[in-house]
């Protein structure tokens, strides 16, 4: 099998030399054909008679132009029909000058348009046929004026039925291709937002807890000597906290390991279940925070559920690192008919100011990607008179729900 499609890639490399080794044989064959005397008193028989001079001619000048019939395809036919026209009106017995032509028609009929195929071999058919009858030495009704017809039919046949299944294959080709394209940018488009979701998650768990600590060993650090009980609350808090921040962490990691069990969660476990527990922490910490809900209902996509958390708590982290120590945040959460609305409010005046406190780092984008991935909407900005306003609307309906109602 190997030496076939060795020998198939050398022909295709030298396809002068497949046409040359075509022509000579084209000619062998119509010469030996000429030697058939199809009128011998028991029918066909063998005869060892001399070809015509004007016969061998017309042969050997169809059998060159043959060489030529991938480049000029058209001109061959012409040329090898008008050879077969010559041959069919003058010649008696007839030399079979016509199979160079069928070849030549084959060749047209594969390298061209299906319409342009009917009206060529229409017209070839239709000459070649015409002439050997009107005016050939043979009566109408002869073998050889009705061979001519159903030869040049085949030809043009074969030669469409080539272009077709060329056609096919190249179309089966590229849409292979196009899919093998379309299945390697899908999988890094995947890649790429698994990343990011992955970043989103280590980003928000990482700058929550590590701003809670930093505070609360300050906070020790400043009354160790003077307070030591409320320095020991403080370190306990740090110890919390960074038992919390371990947790997230290796559940947000384990998830990688379980990316091929079908049941194994897409997304860490918190949600606005543990909303109380969060404004806990960052009271903790110093913070007041005030928590306002109105969202009974039933129970959110997880999806929805863990985003809504993430935009608090990095919300409230943000509050916590640039509002200022005399800041009070306002978390307030509540489901309108197919949304969820979160808003946080706070009123610290930071030095540096606090939107540009948000600006240098990638909490507000992390929050804006998180919105943007399930078709919410995100505003964040400063407050008149001070302060900062996240506000977020989730739908609280599967992305595929969506997508059916429309935008």
């Amino acid at each position: 099998m190997s030496t076939i499609q060795r020998a198939r890639g050398r022909l295709r490399a030298h396809p002068f030399a497949l046409d040359a080794a075509l022509a000579a044989g084209v000619l062998v064959c119509m010469v030996a054909g000429s030697f058939v005397d199809p009128h011998g008193p028991h029918g066909v028989t063998w005869e060892l008679r001399t070809p015509d001079p004007l016969s061998l001619a017309l042969m050997a000048l169809g059998a060159a132009a043959l060489v030529l019939r991938r480049r000029v395809p058209r001109a061959v036919l012409a040329l090898t029909g008008a050879a077969s026209v010559v041959e069919s009106v003058t010649g008696d017995p007839r030399a079979p000058v016509a199979m160079c032509a069928v070849v030549a028609l084959y060749t047209v009929a594969s390298t061209t348009d299906r319409p342009t195929t009917w009206r060529v071999g229409l017209l070839t058919m239709t000459v070649l046929t015409g002439a050997a009858v009107i005016a050939g030495p043979l009566p109408w009704y002869a073998q050889e004026n009705l061979g001519l017809l159903a030869w040049t039919g085949i030809g043009a046949t074969a030669g469409d039925a080539v272009r077709s299944r060329r056609a096919f294959v190249q179309a089966i080709r590229e849409r292979a291709e196009r899919a093998e394209r379309t299945r390697e940018e899908e999988a890094r488009r995947r890649v790429a937002e698994e990343r990011l979701r992955i970043a989103r998650d280590l980003h928000d768990v990482v700058a929550h807890h590590i701003a809670l600590v930093n505070v609360q060993a300050g906070v020790a650090a400043h009354v160790m000597d003077k307070r030591p009980d409320q320095a020991k609350e403080a370190l306990a808090h740090v110890r919390e906290a960074s038992r919390s921040a371990l947790g997230e962490l290796r559940a947000t990691v384990g998830l990688l390991r379980q990316s091929d069990d079908p049941e194994a969660p897409t997304e860490p476990t918190s949600g606005l279940d543990r909303l109380d527990e969060l404004a806990g922490t960052f009271r903790s910490a110093g913070l007041r925070v005030l928590v306002a809900r109105e969202d009974q209902g039933p129970a959110l996509p997880a999806a929805v559920d863990l985003a809504a958390y993430r935009v608090i708590q990095e919300a409230l982290t943000n509050v916590q690192k640039h509002a200022g120590s005399e800041a009070n945040a306002e978390v307030s959460v509540v489901r309108v008919g197919p949304r969820i609305e979160i808003t946080v409010l706070d009123d610290g005046t930071g030095a540096g100011g606090h939107g540009a406190g948000h600006g240098g780092g990638h909490g507000l984008l992390g929050m804006r990607e998180r919105v943007t991935a399930l078709r919410g909407t995100l505003t964040t900005g400063p407050r008149f008179g001070g302060g900062f306003r996240v506000h977020a609307i989730l739908p609280v309906e599967p992305r595929t729900s969506t997508a059916q109602d429309g935008p």
